[in-house]
C-alpha cells in the first residue's frame, strides 16, 4: 500500500494525541515540577499504555467492552476517581523550588494503568480500528500498526506538553504563580474527566 493511503491514520493519530486532555496535562505538569529526563518513565508509560489499548482495540478486546455496559461504567467510574485524586495532588503541590523535599515523580506503571482506566482513550483507539482497517489485511497487523503509530505519537504529543511545563518553571518565580499554575492544571484535569461522562 503506497504511503499515501496511510496519510488519513497518521492525522488523525496526531491530532487526537496532540489535543488537550488528562494525559498532557499531567505531562504539563510533570515537567513543570520535575523536568523532561525525571517525567520520560510517566510518559513512556502513557505511550505504551495508549499503543497497547490501539493494539487491543484493533484485536478484538475493544468490542467486549462496548457489549458489556457495567465494565464500562466500573472503568469510567475508577479512572475518574484516579484523575480526581492525581488532581488534588496536583492542587496541594508547592513549587519545585521552594519545597523542601521535592516530591516523586509518577512511573511508567501508572502512566499505563492511568490510560487503560481512560474512557476517552477506548473510544479514540476503537474509532481508529473502526476507520482505518481496510489499511491491514487482519487485525494483528492492523493492531501492530496503530499499536506503533498511537505510541509514537503520544511520546512526541507528551514531549511537547512536558516542554510546556519546563517553561512555566522557568518564568514562574513566587509561590503564588506556582499555586495558580497548580491549581489551573488541577482544574483542568478535573474538567477532562466530564467528556467521558458525556459520551
Amino acid at each position: 500500500m503506497p504511503l499515501h493511503d496511510y496519510l488519513p491514520l497518521f492525522v488523525f493519530v496526531i491530532v487526537s494525541t496532540v489535543t488537550p486532555g488528562g494525559a498532557t496535562t499531567l505531562a504539563t505538569a510533570s515537567g513543570a515540577h520535575f523536568g523532561y529526563r525525571r517525567s520520560l518513565p510517566y510518559m513512556t508509560g502513557i505511550a505504551a499504555g495508549l499503543a497497547s489499548m490501539a493494539a487491543a482495540a484493533a484485536a478484538g478486546l475493544g468490542g467486549i467492552l462496548l457489549a458489556v455496559p457495567a465494565l464500562q461504567l466500573s472503568m469510567k467510574a475508577i479512572g475518574s476517581l484516579y484523575l480526581v485524586w492525581v488532581a488534588s495532588r496536583i492542587a496541594r503541590s508547592a513549587s519545585p523550588h521552594l519545597e523542601a523535599q521535592p516530591g516523586k515523580p509518577t512511573g511508567f506503571a501508572s502512566g499505563v494503568w492511568m490510560l487503560w482506566h481512560n474512557p476517552k482513550g477506548w473510544a479514540m483507539t476503537l474509532g481508529a480500528a473502526a476507520s482505518f482497517a481496510a489499511l491491514a489485511p487482519d487485525p494483528f497487523r492492523l493492531g501492530a500498526l496503530l499499536g506503533v503509530s498511537f505510541g509514537i505519537a503520544a511520546i512526541v504529543s507528551l514531549s511537547v506538553w512536558c516542554f510546556a511545563g519546563l517553561l512555566f518553571a522557568r518564568l514562574l518565580r513566587t509561590d503564588l504563580q506556582w499555586r495558580l499554575l497548580n491549581r489551573t492544571l488541577a482544574l483542568l484535569l478535573v474538567m477532562s474527566i466530564i467528556p467521558m461522562w458525556l459520551t
